[in-house]
């Protein structure tokens, strides 16, 4: 019984014996083949007997090739003669039809760590930038059936054709994953032109960035099956050619908005002083001392040293 979605996968409805039952009936098997054989000594020229021992012998050998074990989160797609007859996932030991071909498929988990890549961003400096990626397979007819495991040496087994799924799907992934990374990069700049500025970074807008990378990704690994658990940023830097240049660049931005802020709290200083005095009545100051003032306490407030007294023993006018 065939699918009537040939694209997408399916339970695995034919027959699935209990393993254990099975190998009850092969160990059975193999007094009736001594039987048989103990027969044939006596009459050789009898063919019912050697049809038996024939059919017997070959049974048993048939049914070793039918059993397997899975374990939770492992799935088997079934083969048969080239036709996809479904998916399963029980976990036990069981046997099926010998003549069907298995391929073992990992529903876990696993993890990925791209390699930092150098691409360049919105505004064209070069940055390295990697990520680490979780991500497990949800359809396995897609993981199967529509990524290419054959491009190598022909699978001569099961465990085989099964470890080259599994590599294939993995340099899938890899590929993609790159592509995905180098096309969000490219979307953002690494860090904003000025502190007013509200546009989203590469440096600061973690959680936007993640959320579109695992859109991108989703969408480009979906159709082999694969989703995308999570995907973070684990590498963000400049190249090696501009690193030095983008830090002097970095250092003065830092030195500029210092100097704005001890400029701001030097002024809000002054004018607190200039405001006391006046409310309390301390001294009384014509614009021209008032301005006098207002200079020496920038100086002093906004110096990068500590200011040397100096006593005045004139006035301020000679």
């Amino acid at each position: 019984m065939t699918n009537p979605d040939t694209n997408k996968e399916f339970n695995y409805e034919g027959r699935v014996y209990n393993g254990f039952f099975m190998l009850f009936v092969n160990i059975i098997l193999i007094p009736a083949i001594i039987a048989a054989m103990f027969f044939l000594t006596s009459d050789m020229e009898s063919i019912l007997l050697w049809l038996g021992s024939l059919i017997l012998v070959f049974l048993f050998f048939i049914c070793l090739g039918g059993f397997f074990i899975q374990q939770p989160n492992q799935a088997r797609v079934m083969i048969f003669f080239g036709n996809y007859r479904g998916t399963c996932r029980q976990t036990g030991f069981y046997w099926v039809n010998p003549f069907m071909t298995l391929k073992k498929i990992s529903l876990r988990i696993r993890n990925m760590d791209i390699a930092p890549i150098k691409v360049n961003d919105k505004i064209g400096n070069p940055v390295m930038i990697g990520m680490v990626l979780v991500w497990k397979v949800r359809d396995t007819y897609r993981a199967v059936f529509d990524v290419d495991a054959d491009s190598g040496a022909p699978a001569t087994t099961s465990s085989a054709a099964s470890r080259a799924t599994s590599n294939a799907l993995e340099n899938f992934v890899s590929i993609q994953s790159d592509a995905a990374l180098r096309e969000v990069t490219g979307r953002f700049a690494y860090d904003e032109e000025d502190s007013s500025s509200t546009e989203i970074t590469l440096r600061g807008g973690s959680q936007e960035i993640v959320e579109l990378l695992e859109n991108k990704l989703n969408e480009r690994l979906s159709m082999a099956g694969i989703e995308v658990v999570e995907a973070r940023l684990n590498y963000l830097a400049y190249a090696p050619e501009i690193a030095a240049v983008m830090l002097r660049r970095q250092q003065a931005s830092a030195i500029i908005a210092a100097r704005e802020k001890i400029v701001e709290g030097a002024v809000s200083m002054v004018k607190m002083a200039l405001h006391q005095l006046k409310e309390e009545d301390v001294v009384e100051l014509d614009e021209e001392r008032k301005a006098a003032m207002v200079s020496n306490l920038l100086v002093v407030l906004c110096a990068d040293e500590p200011a040397q007294p100096v006593v005045n023993t004139g006035t301020l006018y000679n």
